[in-house]
């Protein structure tokens, strides 16, 4: 099953489940109300405030975070693709004859990196394409240093050439740890219950009528599943709606540009 799917089928189950609550607490409540008119509504003002205060803090704050996530990954992009290409530009202080080798090898870990995050969500073919580029990175890094010790390589090459690499090399660590982080679990089963729980609260508060709001209920829940559905769509933004793949581009279009620096044949 698809991200998309489980998440249509997650926000449609809450949906029909907010309905359902509405119309258990409405029911309750008529029925308190036959035998107390004063029941039905006695003492549940504080109770309802609180539990949607809770509510809304909730879908906020999870609004909030998974916003924040999706910021931070695309900056993340940015930040790889500009480390890779300092990394890049700073070979021209090696040798001439050393350079040609460390540039087909960044050449295919810039293929690494694009095809890692094509290959979302077959997290198998992800895994192999992320130990691909591992161990382009360590050979990289031994060409690297091999270069800068050469003859004729200058003195600052090392101090140039070696941090850089360093920073990109960490920064495709930072940007592998920060697609797995997500809220636990937890939070999104409290935020499904708590949602329940408040559709009940205000069924039960809607019996000022006999005649139930068909209205009202439907938006009620309608608006809250649309507001999980972003959230949920949010904190994976590879796999749904509203993505990050447009940032891609970024290392797409630096991966031709170094494909122009290919050196032609030496005039005979």
């Amino acid at each position: 099953m698809s991200h998309g799917t489980a998440v249509f089928l997650f926000t449609s189950s809450l949906f029909l489940g907010m309905l359902l609550f509405l119309e258990i607490g409405r029911r309750l409540a008529l029925r308190r109300l036959q035998d107390d008119s004063s029941a039905a509504a006695e003492g549940i003002g504080a109770v309802d405030g609180a539990v949607f205060a809770v509510l809304g803090l909730l879908i906020a704050f999870t609004f909030s975070g998974a916003t924040t996530r999706f910021d931070a990954r695309r900056q993340l992009i940015v930040e790889e693709t500009n480390h890779i290409g300092t990394a890049y530009l700073r070979l021209d202080v090696l040798p001439a004859d050393l350079q040609p080798a460390l540039r087909e090898s960044f050449r295919r870990y810039l293929d690494s990196r694009i095809e890692t995050y094509r290959k979302i969500p077959d997290m198998t073919a992800v895994r192999e394409s992320l130990a691909r580029g591992n161990e382009l990175q360590r050979e990289i890094w031994r060409q690297a240093v091999e270069a800068v010790q050469a003859d004729g390589a200058p003195l600052t090459a090392p101090m140039l050439l070696l941090p850089a690499l360093n920073a990109m090399i960490d920064i495709a660590t930072i940007r592998t740890m920060a697609a797995q982080m997500h809220p636990p679990r937890v939070v999104f089963v409290m935020l499904f219950g708590l949602t329940l729980v408040a559709s009940f609260l205000a069924g039960y508060g809607m019996t000022g009528s006999k005649v139930r709001s068909r209205f009202h209920m439907i938006g009620f829940a309608l608006v809250i599943a649309i507001a999980v559905f972003v959230i949920l769509d949010i904190e994976y933004p590879r796999l749904g709606w509203i993505r990050v793949d447009a940032f891609d581009q970024a290392l797409v279009d630096l991966r031709e540009s170094v494909s122009r620096d290919v050196p032609g044949p030496e005039p005979k």
